[in-house]
């Protein structure tokens, strides 16, 4: 009873679904609103590094991985934990010692079945203790996979609310300069505040505001800022190609990250490949908001290049119940102020309801 009041309330909620027809349905429901596509994310993750079958959790890993690449299209992402290869992967994270043999063909199989999809691929950032060692997996795989223009297949996530989280990205600017392969830059504000120790987190969510809003601009413009400044020692202020996904729930933030591009554009400028990205269940009125903002900018200005059309994906995660347990509880911890939402989100969400009963009825 328990868990099929799970799967029914909150697992619908934010999940897609436990089988590829469940999957597949959502990701239907969700490109029909009007979303460029999806990330589809594999929700297997392991938070203790004991325990377990080395070897059978590196298949079950590989397995999933497959059935998610084959279930999306060209142009989706999916997103992954390095985790998820079992209690070992974790503990080779913990000590940023690099993937065993086993491991590394199981990686790279799923990366080459990616690259041979046109499916690009989002490693999560975890918690602290793991993350030096998940960066140095992505970056490695990046150096492999994104060496050819205008073509990324991996990349990294970068938390706001890391106090430490500028000077990673600096350094990771630095080599893909050095290197010559195109950053992958997945932006989030962070989803393990509650595990975190306080010294390595930014004091308040203004804070973590400001600094993902610096961050975003200086990638916006290929340009170093107060937040994200060049790495020490190298001198030089140039950028690496690099390729963005803003991941956001803050309104305020992504139409500052919207209106930035759209003066880009009316202005000619380069802009770097960038996509908008909110968790499935979660800030449909920001989603929904840029949706209509890329429907509005086509139908006023069909034949005008100087536009900028935002290019918006749902992220949903799949996977069992149990499996997606760690998802949901985070998911829990997010919204545990759901009930003090602001006016602001309220009347976003108002309006958005609005207009889709103005659509169906045919007045829109």
């Amino acid at each position: 009873m328990i868990r099929w009041l799970l799967k029914h309330t909150f697992y619908a909620q934010f999940c897609a679904g436990e089988s590829r027809a469940e999957v597949q349905r959502t990701m239907k429901a969700l490109k029909d609103v009007g979303y460029r596509g999806i990330i589809l994310e594999y929700a297997l993750e392991v938070l203790k590094s004991e325990g377990g079958n080395v070897e059978k959790d590196i298949e079950t890993w590989r397995q999933g991985m497959i059935d998610t690449v084959q279930m999306t299209a060209e142009g989706d992402f999916v997103g992954l934990k390095w985790s998820g290869l079992g209690s070992a992967a974790l503990d080779l994270l913990q000590h940023n010692q690099p993937p065993s043999p086993s491991m590394d063909k199981a990686i790279r199989e799923v990366c080459d079945l990616a690259s041979s999809k046109g499916v690009k691929l989002l490693p999560a950032a975890e918690e602290t203790r793991t993350n030096t060692g998940i960066d140095q997996w992505s970056l490695n795989l990046q150096k492999q996979y994104n060496n050819t223009p205008g073509k990324v297949v991996l990349y990294n996530t970068y938390q706001c609310y890391l106090k430490a989280t500028p000077a990673t990205l600096a350094r990771h600017l630095a080599a893909a300069r050095r290197d010559g392969f195109t950053l992958g830059i997945k932006l989030v504000r962070g989803a393990y505040l509650a595990a975190e120790p306080e010294h390595l987190t930014l004091a308040t969510k203004e804070e973590t505001d400001s600094a993902y809003d610096s961050i975003a601009e200086s990638l916006m413009k290929r340009q170093y800022g107060s937040v994200l400044a060049p790495l020490q020692g190298f001198g030089s202020e140039a950028f690496p190609a690099i390729d963005v996904v803003l991941a956001c729930h803050n309104a305020v933030s992504v139409r500052k990250a919207q209106a930035l591009r759209s003066e880009q554009s009316a202005r000619g400028e380069p802009k770097v490949p960038l996509v908008y990205a909110q968790l499935q269940g979660m800030a449909d009125e920001v989603s929904c908001e840029l949706v209509q903002a890329g429907k509005a900018q086509l139908d006023a200005d069909s034949e005008k290049l100087d536009i900028d059309v935002p290019e918006v994906y749902k992220c949903a995660t799949w996977g069992t119940t149990g499996q997606c347990l760690n998802y949901l509880l985070r998911r829990a911890a997010e919204n545990k102020d759901a009930a003090g939402r602001t006016k602001e989100s309220r009347r976003a969400m108002a309006g958005e309801l609005w207009r889709r009963i103005r659509a169906v009825a045919g007045l829109a």
